[in-house]
């Protein structure tokens, strides 16, 4: 299949449709290893979304609110429950949650928001901190759950974050810079530099994809837009909704479908998720298989 590349000259929103209505206001979308979507709820729920025949169902409840999620090769999904402080693992069959990381003793988790697998199976999660403080962080956690504060040098509301398929940049969602920056892995694990990308004056971007061209999607809790950023470049428009309807508070979006070339995004302020076939395809990513462990 041809994957056609256009430059964003245009607002796509005429592009953009239901997927499926009657979500409880999710943050998060992630493509499973199955090409399914995963979702969150405002309420701790865990949903399944059919790409393909436009049905949601509910496999999990934590109790808390969902925001980041990812998903392992082992049949468990780990998500950032800003309730309960921590991220969590839910057995996707079982429907159990236990605890998968608070953050470290000398520096618990505050408020954890965004979270990308490595191949190796190391987690990494946002810890964004108190808004407008400048205290976030970044932590790791070894596949074997052990939890070490990466980097303290993405501080401004660290929130979405998505790891390159090489695995040398983890890109950093700042929301109160507001902008994009992103830190390189070394070869040790450890975090190098920081490297600002852009910054978004009058945004608040919250959630990073990426294509596999390289290109990153910056959805925003506002305005109602989806932005596109080429390293080197500025964000451009590529869809946005000035009456909100079809986009309201556009926050995350994933690729599903067989070929992962359906963009689907959520919605946190109304209750349906959207999709777009744009000529794109998602980066692959990660999915690990951890053993079990008990929290």
């Amino acid at each position: 299949m041809n994957y056609t590349r256009r430059q964003t000259t245009v607002n796509r929103i005429s592009e953009f449709a239901v997927l499926v209505d009657g979500l409880d206001h999710s943050e998060d979308v992630v493509r499973g290893p199955d090409g399914q979507v995963y979702a969150g709820g405002e309420a701790g729920q865990l949903y399944c979304v059919d790409v393909a025949g436009g049905t949601a169902t509910e496999l999990a409840n934590t109790g808390g609110f969902l925001l980041g999620l990812v998903l392992d090769g082992a049949g468990c999904a780990y998500g950032c429950d800003i309730v309960r402080q921590e991220v969590v693992r839910i057995g996707v069959e079982s429907g159990e949650v236990e605890s998968y990381s608070r953050g470290t003793p000398d520096a618990p988790a505050v408020l954890p928001n965004g979270l990308t697998f490595a191949a190796d199976g190391t987690l990494y999660f946002s810890d964004s901190g108190e808004w407008q403080e400048n205290d976030g962080r970044i932590y790791a956690v070894s596949p074997a759950g052990v939890t070490r504060v990466w980097s303290t040098a993405a501080t401004a509301f660290p929130n979405g974050l998505a790891l390159d398929p090489d695995g040398r940049w983890l890109y950093v969602v700042e929301s109160s810079l507001p902008g994009v920056s992103r830190i390189e892995v070394l070869a040790d694990g450890s975090a190098g530099e920081r490297e600002l990308l852009a910054e978004m004056p009058e945004t608040f971007p919250d959630g990073v994809t990426l294509t596999d061209d390289g290109t990153l999607l910056i959805g925003c809790y506002a305005p109602d837009v989806i932005y596109v950023l080429r390293v080197g470049g500025d964000p451009e428009v590529l869809a946005a909704d000035t009456i909100r309807m079809t986009l309201n508070s556009p926050v995350n979006c994933t690729f599903g479908g067989e070929n992962g070339d359906v963009l689907v995004v959520s919605n946190l302020g109304r209750k349906h998720l959207c999709r777009a076939e744009l000529g794109m395809r998602g980066a692959p990513l990660n999915y690990p298989a951890l053993p079990s462990r008990t929290a």
